[in-house]
């Protein structure tokens, strides 16, 4: 058997059917067939020829006899849209994307893409950015004084390593990652991240603490919060919406523990979780930065939090590694002043 994700779209408006059509795709779906009612051709509902249609008609009155004979013939289940999606650059287009997602999930399934962690070689780390003089007068810390979200999904691991390949010793940030990945893989990724750099890299379990110099990668069975003491504590619930872990959760509850001390940098991805938690932490005054499109493996994630406007900075996994030494660096002289 085919393994699902083959989506056929049928809108009789042609913006809204383009729209329909993009979003299915940055989510890893295939899009074998869009078009308009009275052009679809009859092969296209055999039973054997997609998983699911997706359809969206501005006036059922106008189409009812086109329905009936879908409904009749179609060989796949139907899923119908409720409402004109908005323009990618409105801020409610991430949650009626978002619901388009959940709703796609929920009758195919997720979409057969795998990361394959085995093809990210082994080398030696690229440039390391030499430690500041201001880093090696830190004292340890209870509680981090920065804690930044790393956000990924299809070609993240790779970028995300390279990131943190380039990072200086002794610099007073934690992370957390959010990495859509099977929950099995979870070890390898730690081993995998933390392979030629000094950043020790952990599963952020119920109960971890998060220090600086470390990585926690968010668990995918279960969604976390962070507690004031900087410690990592299980919600007992699973994560919400149609990815786990949620980017868009930790962000959001990464800001709620440590406030202004937050950040988030968003890595290669599919789809656009983080689109709905970026711009409200960005509204707290903390930074948002995302991977360049042109560096990334599938750029959708990135690119709809950009889209979002509270994106203050883009480059590459070695940029975004200088910006950010820079950042602490600068931050580190304004406390001393």
């Amino acid at each position: 058997m085919t393994a699902p994700g083959r989506v056929g779209v049928i809108a009789d408006d042609t913006l809204q059917g383009h729209l329909l059509s993009s979003a299915v795709k940055s989510q890893g779906y295939q899009v074998v067939v869009s078009t308009e009612p009275d052009a679809l051709e009859a092969r296209w509902l055999s039973e054997d020829a997609l998983d699911l249609w997706v359809v969206d008609l501005s006036s059922e009155d106008r189409w009812q006899v086109f329905l009936d004979t879908l409904l009749e013939r179609a060989g796949a289940p139907i899923l119908f849209c409720d409402g004109q999606a908005p323009a990618r650059t409105d801020a409610r287009y991430p949650k009626w994307e978002r619901r388009l997602v959940t709703k796609l999930v929920s009758f195919i399934g997720k979409p057969p893409v795998e990361e394959r962690l085995d093809v990210i070689p082994a080398k030696p780390p690229r440039q390391q950015i030499p430690a500041p003089r201001e880093f090696q007068a830190i004292a340890p810390a209870d509680r981090p004084q920065r804690v930044w979200v790393l956000g990924a999904s299809l070609g993240g691991p790779a970028a995300v390593k390279v990131f943190l390949d380039c990072l200086p010793d002794n610099l007073p940030v934690a992370f957390v990652l959010a990495q859509h990945i099977d929950g099995s893989f979870l070890d390898t990724l730690c081993g995998v991240l933390g392979r030629d750099n000094k950043i020790f890299c952990k599963v952020g379990r119920d109960g971890e603490a998060l220090r600086h110099g470390e990585l926690a990668i968010a668990p995918v069975e279960y969604a976390v919060q962070f507690r004031h003491d900087g410690r990592i504590q299980s919600t007992g619930q699973p994560w919400e919406g149609p990815y786990a872990p949620s980017i868009d959760q930790v962000i959001q509850h990464v800001g709620e523990g440590f406030g202004q001390a937050s950040g988030a940098i968003l890595f290669s991805g599919m789809g656009n979780d983080g689109a709905i938690a970026a711009p409200r932490l960005s509204a707290m005054g903390c930074p948002v930065w995302a991977q360049s499109a042109d560096t990334c493996a599938v750029s959708s994630q990135p690119d709809s939090v950009r889209e979002t406007g509270c994106v203050s900075f883009s480059g590459s996994p070695e940029q975004l590694a200088l910006q950010l030494v820079e950042r602490v660096r600068k931050e580190l002289n304004v406390q001393a002043g």
